[in-house]
Order: C-alpha cells, then sequence, then structure tokens
C-alpha cells in the first residue's frame, strides 16, 4: 500500500499515512487532531540495475568536431 506524506497547516506537524491511491486525496487528520492538512509531493526512489552505455568521445573541446581554435 502506499504511503503518503501531509503537513497539518494548525500546527505545522508532518506525518505519513498508509492508503490506497484512490484515497490519496482525501482528507487526513494529523496525529494532534487537527483536519486541516494538505498532501505534500515525495520524490519517489526507483531502483534498477540497466546499465548506460558510455557515451562516445568524439574530442574536439566544446563543439566535438574539432572545429574550434
Amino acid at each position: 500500500m502506499p504511503r503518503y506524506e501531509y503537513r497539518c497547516r494548525s500546527c505545522g506537524t508532518t506525518f505519513e499515512l498508509n492508503r490506497p491511491m484512490a484515497e490519496s486525496s482525501s482528507p487526513a487528520e494529523c496525529p494532534a487532531g487537527h483536519d486541516d492538512t494538505v498532501k505534500l509531493l515525495s520524490a519517489v526512489a526507483v531502483g534498477g540495475t540497466a546499465s548506460a552505455a558510455a557515451a562516445p568521445s568524439a574530442g574536439g573541446g566544446c563543439c566535438g568536431g574539432g572545429c574550434c581554435a
């Protein structure tokens, strides 16, 4: 189940809730009992094992073709 981060506008507390995606925008009550909360945007970490091929080195400085003097 996804975890969403919220901040209480009344007391400034930041907290997380596990809830279904369909309920991500539903009102959330902060741990202190306040109802004035907002969902925060969170960065998602995605792991992978794909290897990126290194770009070939053309040489020649800034333009890559040797036309810069």
